[in-house]
């Protein structure tokens, strides 16, 4: 498995795949090819199909200048992948120099024909089960488990925890308008203040953690720098409840050690199935999330592994199914309410394998639910895969085509 480096990524929104990596993709290919006239990219798949919506265009031409670059927007899929960038020089009037790069979810992105970009062999095992045999065997814990192949890792954590924590103040002292044609209020400082004012204190630590999670989408949204964790699209989950465990006075490193503790659990989504929302449907992004989030609560309540493990399983379990279908192409609707829900739901996850976990013996193990959540998206339909064809992107009506077709 990579590093955590790579699965907590510090970037622009709203989208890690759509304008992340396509910034990284795009990147990469100036620096390869810098002197040219102008240059063409052509945006296939999903990239094409909601790239308006997800700002695709804006930082493509932020990275080569809006008078350098040519964009194409082509609806269909390159080779069965949903996210592909086709690359030109265009020098007197002639493409030249293609390179197909893939957008492959949470920033990522790989250049058909080339070796991976990346080291994948960090972590040499790529199961839970491996993991939980590896740390058996050597009386270490998931924790210790990360430290002892990425000693080196906890200066980044404490960044991406840094990060997490801005991006979520941030969002809390915005108001205003979503870029975008749904003309969506940012609410996360409204939900701040109703919960300063609840008295009820069940009540007031679900709508602090919804305002936390809100907070860090409509930064995401506004195209702020954010968290992929795994994905900017799922960036409120893990996010906020971070910032709830941070407001309680856990220390720092404790919130860095359970990031190491989350990572673990994303580490092995992203390398036995997908976190991509456009090959996985939501449950990969949001699913995923929402496991994370249970394993950082789990962990920061000293739950054993094997409960850390069944709070990720729960978590997972029931986002099986959840359909990618952002209306109008942007992160916004059901984005960000859907991150608020995840991240009480992990609470809860926590909560059941707390107590549950006391009773009987879960019969689901992590493992299985990852092959499960990626036999689920391999059968959703292709409408309901970050396409804005399907799902509530057909039935909600927005004023224009986000492609300006």
């Amino acid at each position: 498995m990579e590093s955590l480096r790579e699965l907590y990524r510090i970037g622009p929104g709203p989208s890690s795949s759509h304008t992340l990596a396509v910034k990284n993709a795009c990147l990469y290919y100036l620096k390869q090819y810098p002197h040219a006239e102008k240059y063409f990219v052509e945006l296939c798949g999903s990239l094409a199909l909601t790239g308006k919506g997800h700002m695709t265009d804006r930082i493509i031409s932020s990275v080569f200048s809006a008078d350098k670059v040519i964009i194409k927007f082509n609806k269909k899929m390159y080779d069965d992948k949903p996210n592909v960038m086709i690359f030109h020089t265009l020098d007197h009037n002639e493409l030249n120099n293609e390179m197909v790069i893939i957008s492959t979810g949470g920033g990522a992105i790989e250049i058909e024909g080339q070796s991976s970009l990346v080291d994948k062999n960090i972590y040499p095992h790529r199961s839970l089960k491996e993991i939980e045999d590896f740390c058996a065997n050597n009386n270490i814990d998931f924790l210790q488990y990360v430290y002892h192949f990425e000693p080196d890792i906890k200066q980044y954590l404490l960044t991406v925890a840094d990060q997490m924590i801005k991006e979520i103040e941030n969002g809390l002292n915005s108001e205003g308008v979503l870029p975008g044609e749904l003309k969506l209020m940012k609410v996360a400082r409204s939900l701040w203040i109703k919960s300063l004012e609840c008295n009820d204190d069940n009540i007031k630590q679900k709508l602090q953690i919804s305002a936390f999670a809100y907070a860090a989408m409509e930064e995401n949204a506004d195209g702020n720098t954010v968290v992929t964790a795994p994905t900017l699209g799922s960036c409120g989950v893990l996010s906020a409840i971070l910032r709830y465990y941070y407001q309680k006075g856990r220390k720092m490193e404790e919130l860095v050690d359970g990031l190491a503790v989350a990572g673990i659990f994303g580490n092995i989504v992203k390398t036995n199935a997908t976190i991509s929302g456009a090959v996985g449907g939501c449950q990969a992004e949001i699913g995923t999330a929402c496991s994370m989030a249970a394993a950082f609560s789990a962990y920061l309540e000293k739950l054993p592994m094997k409960q850390i493990e069944y709070a990720a399983e729960i978590a997972m379990e029931h986002n099986l199914g959840l359909t990618c279908d952002p209306v109008g192409g942007y992160v916004q609707v059901p984005c960000i309410e859907r991150n608020g829900q995840a991240a009480l739901r992990s609470l809860d996850s926590m909560l059941y394998a707390k107590y549950l976990g006391e009773i009987r013996e879960n019969k689901v193990s992590f493992d299985m639910i990852v092959e499960a959540m990626n036999y689920t998206g391999q059968k959703l339909a292709m409408e309901l895969k970050e396409t804005s064809l399907g799902g509530l992107a057909e039935v909600v009506p927005i004023k224009k085509d986000p492609l300006g077709c």
